[in-house]
């Protein structure tokens, strides 16, 4: 009886689910949903048309979200990482100064060195596009502009030559007419090749004195000594001495045409 009685019970529930189910799906089926127009665009009071904010907010993340790409590829940032990590490989130092601190440090000179760079950006592209006297294409062909002449500054004609004649580029008109496709990798593989000059040239004076610290530990018999432990202090006392750090940075921005 117990169970004929359960059965009973949920039959009933069952019914009265299915009952408020069916009133259910007719109240949703004569419901509406309205869904509101969005217009991004803000017609002046003299009857121009001014860039709207949202459209503003969302170039601005679009730079940020590509702006380490535009660190590494279009700036000076790749020529001043390479020199410092052969500057600490150089003195045997492995994790001192720290990385955040070399990245940080090369942020800053990057900032210093591009400032002309980004305030012609500036002036010339975003501040014409927000007050409404640009489209947003003419703002990007401006804001490339600055980027442009300094990497063709810094560019070796030989490279450019190569990514050139692999674009299949016989001739250009001026050097401004030379796609970004082309100058972008023509630039990075020449802060490669400099960068490595440098890091050569602050190698040798260090890797002389591992030589001579290997030479006299032999010649006393201390062949068990790890020559390392006798030249560190003394490439770190040398460096000091000349005041490295000045020096090379120094030399850095100064590399810069």
């Amino acid at each position: 009886m117990n169970n004929f009685g359960g059965i009973k019970k949920a039959a009933f529930l069952s019914l009265l689910a299915l009952v408020m189910l069916s009133f259910t799906s007719g109240a949703f089926a004569a419901t509406t949903i309205n869904i509101p127009d969005i217009n991004i665009t803000v017609d002046g009071g003299d009857g121009t048309v001014q860039v709207a904010n949202s459209i503003q907010i969302i170039l601005l993340l679009t730079v940020l979200a590509i702006a380490p790409s535009i660190l590494i590829m279009m700036t000076c940032f790749t020529r001043i990482i390479i020199v410092f990590g052969f500057v600490r490989r150089a003195l045997s130092l492995q994790s001192t100064p720290p990385n955040q601190t070399l990245i940080g440090l090369a942020l800053f000179l990057t900032f210093f060195i591009m400032q002309p760079v980004f305030a012609d950006a500036y002036d010339n592209a975003y501040v014409p596009l927000q007050e409404g006297n640009l489209t947003v294409e003419e703002a990007i062909d401006r804001a490339s502009e600055p980027f442009h002449d300094f990497m063709l500054r810094q560019v070796r004609s030989k490279d450019l030559a190569l990514f050139l004649d692999m674009a299949n580029i016989d001739t250009v008109d001026s050097n401004s007419t030379i796609p970004m496709s082309v100058l972008v990798p023509a630039f990075i593989l020449s802060e490669l090749k400099l960068s490595f000059e440098i890091g050569f040239l602050i190698f040798v004076p260090f890797i002389v004195v591992d030589m001579i610290v290997s030479s006299t530990l032999m010649a006393l018999g201390m062949m068990m000594l790890p020559p390392v432990m006798i030249s560190l202090p003394i490439k770190v006392l040398l460096f000091i001495m000349v005041d490295g750090w000045h020096l090379i940075i120094e030399k850095l921005i100064l590399s810069v045409r």
